[in-house]
């Protein structure tokens, strides 16, 4: 079955190639992004030698060639692709033209999100690891975003007949988890991270959100001008009281998984324990102070 179409790839890839020049004003975001996995990946002690990085503006690239791992950059975007310190492709997520086993370490720092078949690529990045390989990303999930979501709709019912869809809709941490497994992945491990962002002005949040290519590309997004009223309107439902800044953090999901592998650890059927519950549990609780004494 066909994966139901909610973006735009087209809109996508133009956003990507106009961030190719603009991502400089927000590369303290992308950066810290970026450090976050590469934290993950010093805690795995192996040494990797090929890996493909998803979408990472040459930021991941650069760390990842900094630990002496070669790496193949692929994006939507040639523009994009270009930012790449090294070797580069452009290529569509959706269809990774890569052969299985292909790469034992493929990286995804905040450029999965805009994917129709997120499933599809999910399994597409299990096949193409080699067994034992390692997949790294992060995604923004929710709540980021909500308060600017909420704000445009209540300014837009207020002004309108009725509301556009203007902010991607993003997963939870569960919904990670649970594409990870229907992909087939072993030992898959979801965690969060929040990167916590004030902004003096709604327009400086959507000039941010443009600068990184995250502006709106819903394939029912709305193609007319907006109310001229729609964007102070809402500015004053994300900060009513004029405070000097507001929040607007970024939750990521952390996202570690391997391909499947028969050296892996697996766990036990069931009746194959050697021990009960009940006999860890009392053989980990201290002496009381009686039997102290008796003994």
């Amino acid at each position: 079955m066909d994966a139901p179409v909610i973006f735009d790839r087209k809109a996508v890839k133009a956003h990507r190639t106009r961030s190719a020049r603009l991502q400089t004003s927000v590369m303290p975001i992308l950066d810290a992004a970026a450090d976050i996995l590469m934290d993950r990946l010093d805690d795995v002690t192996r040494h990797f030698t090929c890996a493909l990085d998803l979408g990472g503006r040459g930021i991941m690239a650069q760390r990842l060639m900094a630990r002496d791992i070669p790496v193949l950059s692929s994006d939507l975007s040639p523009a994009m692709a270009a930012c790449a310190p090294d070797h580069a492709i452009c290529a569509d997520e959706e269809t990774l033209p890569f052969a299985p086993h292909s790469f034992d370490l493929v990286t995804a720092s905040l450029s999965l999100h805009w994917i129709n078949d997120l499933p599809g690529t999910f399994s597409q990045i299990c096949r193409i690891l080699k067994p034992d390989g390692l997949f790294l990303a992060s995604m923004p999930i929710l709540p980021t975003l909500r308060p600017l979501r909420q704000a445009l709709d209540d300014a837009e019912l207020a002004l309108c007949d009725g509301i556009s869809p203007r902010v991607s809709p993003l997963p939870t941490q569960q919904s990670c988890a649970h594409l990870l497994q229907r992909a087939g992945f072993a030992l898959p491990v979801v965690d969060t991270e929040k990167l916590d962002l004030r902004y003096r002005s709604l327009m400086a949040l959507l000039q941010d959100l443009r600068a990184a290519g995250e502006t709106n590309a819903l394939a029912l997004r709305s193609k007319t001008v907006p109310a001229r009223l729609l964007f102070p309107a809402a500015a004053a439902e994300l900060n009513p009281d004029e405070a000097d800044t507001f929040a607007m953090p970024l939750h990521m999901a952390i996202l570690t998984a391997w391909a499947p592998s028969p050296t892996q650890q697996q766990p036990l059927k069931p009746g194959a324990f050697t021990h009960t519950l009940e006999s860890v549990l009392d053989s980990a609780q201290p002496a009381s102070p009686t039997d102290s004494k008796r003994s």
